[in-house]
This record gives structure tokens, sequence and C-alpha cells, in this order.
């Protein structure tokens, strides 16, 4: 495999950098929801989760939102300001999508010349609905369209022969911003809903390195009943700093989490960073199984999101909720934590991780939460 690249590439192999999400935050964006079919039956509340949502963002950082029209714009903004929230902090933008979970579909942003401050530019890697669904074309060029948006470059990155573009989604992946990514073979080895046919275990880090600047890539098994993703990353481990992870684990053997969670915990108690370092892993469980119509939803407080001076944790009504937290609490000392009920918002088989999108603070060399305003 060769990647499709000419001299005027933002991204070249030395002095990439993609910055971690607890790096400072220029914005936070978000796609306000409109797509019923996510949540059958409870898609009245969801627009009231995105608000809570903005509510304890807007605090701390600039929040984007894209939205469909002029009419859904309108209810946005009406919503909003009930709900509290300040809109002279808030911005809407008319970018058409299929559906909310910007996670996925939107751009990576990253740096060129090392730690920064340098030049930020955007990936615009392909979206193709997971491998699993069919409405996915408004979504693919959302990347696009922010670049346009923030006057960044783009690139999509490709591979030869045929400058096939490479399919890539934010939830599968997470960075410790020094050089260090953890990924699911489940997820972008598995011939099932496969990202890119054919490509090889060491034709993916090397696409990792190229692109993004890792320098070592750890991969996990497999993921959580119930998510249709097959094998996010972004439900079941999380970079919390260069050094730590907190990864998802279930006590209950009989669950069918049990044996893949346990996988693991084994290879990250084993594994190193960069520079061949052990890393610190800190366990966090999961809630207790959550089922709607029989089906079971992958609800994790793994999906939480950090923001400039909060960190977001999805709670579910359940026991663990309060573990979670505390223990978040703990890993993150400058930042307030705080939960968001996600019952209804797992519904559409997603939380708080896979509807936000972090865009770095421009100039920036990273490390310590920016202040807002």
């Amino acid at each position: 495999m060769a990647f499709h690249h000419d001299s005027s590439d933002l991204v070249r192999n030395a002095g990439t950098r993609m910055p971690a999400e607890w790096e400072p935050h220029e914005a936070t964006w978000i796609a306000w929801p409109h797509y019923r079919a996510d949540w059958p039956g409870k898609f009245a509340a969801i627009p009231w989760v995105f608000g809570e949502v903005v509510r304890h963002l807007h605090r701390h950082e600039r929040v984007r939102v894209l939205v469909e029209n002029v009419r859904l714009e309108q209810r946005a903004r009406h919503l909003l300001s009930q709900a509290g929230v300040d809109l002279a902090a808030v911005e809407f933008h008319r970018v058409a999508t299929n559906r909310s979970w910007l996670r996925d579909t939107g751009p990576n942003f990253v740096w060129r010349g090392g730690s920064g401050p340098g030049e930020m530019g955007i990936l615009d890697w392909q979206f193709n609905g997971w491998a699993r669904y069919s409405n996915w074309r408004r979504d693919d060029v959302v990347p696009a369209a922010i670049a346009r948006l923030l006057g960044l470059k783009c690139r999509q990155p490709k591979m030869e022969p045929g400058g096939r573009r490479i399919v890539l989604e934010g939830g599968s992946f997470d960075v410790n911003g020094r050089g260090t990514l953890v990924t699911t073979e489940e997820c972008l080895l598995s011939p099932i809903q496969a990202r890119n046919p054919g490509v090889s275990r060491p034709e993916m880090e090397e696409i990792f390195r190229h692109y993004l600047g890792v320098a070592k890539v750890i991969w996990l098994g497999r993921g959580i009943a119930g998510d249709d993703t097959h094998g996010h990353v972004d439900d079941i481990a999380r970079f919390v700093n260069p050094t730590t992870l907190v990864v998802s684990v279930e006590s209950n053997r009989r669950d069918a989490n049990y044996e893949a969670l346990r996988e693991n915990r084994r290879r990250l108690a084993e594994a190193t960073d960069q520079d061949g370092r052990p890393l610190r892993v800190v366990d966090l469980p999961l809630p207790r199984p959550l089922f709607l119509r029989g089906q079971r939803l992958p609800a994790s407080y793994a999906n939480f999101y950090i923001a400039n001076r909060t960190v977001l944790v999805p709670t579910f009504n359940d026991p663990n909720d309060r573990l979670a937290l505390s223990r978040l609490s703990r890993l993150f000392p400058e930042r307030s934590v705080v939960g968001i009920h996600s019952v209804d918002l797992a519904w559409g088989f997603g939380t708080l991780h896979c509807l936000t999108l972090q865009q770095p603070l421009h100039g920036s060399p990273g490390g310590r939460p920016a202040r807002w305003p």
C-alpha cells in the first residue's frame, strides 16, 4: 500500500500531531438532532439532552452547531434559551447532515509542526455509515464544510493504487497527544462491517503514523455488546492524560461483556507508550445492562467528553453512576465532572462522546485547560 499525497500536502510523516482531547479547545462542534429514526419513540427528549450538553459547555468554550435549515436553527435557539444558554457563546452553521454523531462524521484537527503552535489543518477521512447504514452521503462532506467555514486546509487521506479514500471514524481510536493510539481489532481489522477491506494491521499502523503522528498503536480486541459500530474504542478505553487510561470492566461473569473486557484489560496492563513505558490503567465499571424493546444498548461511562473546564459523563440511573463519577473526578482534578442523563440518548446507540467534536485552540502548545471567555 502507498499513500496518495503531493508536495503541498498538509500532513507529512515528520511533525504531524493530533492533539489529545484534554488539550485547550477553541470550540466544541455538535450537529443538532433531526433524524428521528435514530431514537424511535423517544426523539422528543433528545434535543433537551443536547441542550444540557450545550448548557455545560458554553461556559468554558464556544459551541458551534450544525443545523439543517432556518427552521431547525430557530427551534434550537428557542430550546437553548429555555435551557439557560447564553446564545452569544453559540454559533449556528447551515450544514446538512444525515445524523448527529459528529465524533464519527466530523474531521480530525491536526497540527503540522510537532507540538504546536504551528499550522492547523483538517483530515477528511471517508465516512460510509459505519459500513452498516445507507444514509451517509451528507455526513461524508461535513469535514470539508467545516474546513471551509474555518478557512483551514483540508486533505482526504488516500491509498494507492487507485487513490481510494481511507475510511476512519473518530470514535474508533483515541490518542494521548504524544504518539500513542488505542483502537480495536474488531472495528478496524474485522471482515464484518469492514471499513477498509484488505488493509492489514501493519498498513493501518502506517496510516496512523503518516496522518496522525502516531508512533505506537495499542490494539484491543472487541468492543461492548450492543454497539452497532462493531467495536468503537470510545466505549471501552480512553486516555485521561498522556500516561493513564481508563478501561471499561464487567464484574458479572455471566454478562456478554465479561470475557472481552477482561482480555482488553489484560492487553492494556501489558502495553507501553510511545517511549516504551508502562501505562497506568484505571478500571471503570459498566452500568447494569440497559435494554429497550429487547435491544441491548451500548451504555458505557467511557463515552465521556473532555472539555476545557469540565468532563461530561453519561449516566444511566444506575448504582455505578456514583462510582464512575467519583473515579473520573479523581482523574480530572482541574475539571468539574458532570453527569448527563443518557438513557434516552443511548437508544440511538451513542452518547456524549459520540455527539461532540473538539476543535483545538489555534496557537496553543497544549497541556492545561483554556479559560472561557
